[in-house]
Parts: C-alpha cells; structure tokens; sequence
C-alpha cells in the first residue's frame, strides 16, 4: 500500500528520548523516528551503515578525533566500523536510515539497547 507519512504526526506519537521508532521500510532498511537529547553510548556497528537527517534541531556525531555538526535539513552517513557517540544539547528530531539488522547501540549492551517499534 501506498501512502504518505506525515513526520510532525508521528513526532507527536514520541515522548521518550533515544527509542527510534520504525515509520517505514526500504528493501532491507527501516525508516526510523528519534527524539534526543543529551549524551548517547560511544559505540560502532560492524555490518551497518547509518544515515542521521536532522528534522529539527542540531545534533552533533562525537567521533574519536572530532565532532561532526548536523544541522536542520542535513544527514550525515556514518560507516561501518566508526566509533560515534550522538548527542544534542537541545532536544532533536531525527530519521534515520538503516538495515533492519541495526541495533541501536550496535556493539555494545546496556540499558539504552531497545528494539524499535513500529508507530
């Protein structure tokens, strides 16, 4: 079925920070939803690519050696096998898009390991 996902609506369905939530799916990739704020895990995905697009707000890519700003209306892909860490001072919203396989604190296991859910 064919439709249209209205991304301010399916913000609203988010309270909690750092639960990416499954809005949709592309060959074999999850579109996902994420509100967050403050400091996230360092951590890498050994099989993954991920793509963070910044709907609102300003979120920044803590790498080993520099940070990365991303801004409202960009996305930054981070490759397999980086060390990253997200964080945003002030609340943001995000879409990210990644293989269904993708954990969201990929190598590591912790209290912020969630499976997302569909919304």
């Amino acid at each position: 079925m064919i439709e249209t996902i209205n991304l301010e609506q399916k913000f609203s369905l988010i309270s909690e920070r750092w639960q990416p939530k499954i809005v949709g799916e592309l060959n074999d990739s999850y579109v996902k939803l994420a509100r967050l704020q403050g400091e996230f895990v360092w951590h890498h995905h050994d099989d993954e690519d991920e793509l963070f697009m910044v709907i609102k707000g300003t979120l920044v890519i803590k790498l080993r050696d520099r940070d990365v700003m991303v801004n409202e209306g960009e996305f930054v892909i981070i490759p397999r096998g980086v060390e990253h860490m997200p964080a945003a001072e002030e609340e943001v919203q995000v879409m990210l898009l990644e293989p269904k396989t993708t954990r969201n604190t990929g190598n590591v296991e912790n209290k912020c390991t969630v499976e997302a859910e569909w919304i």
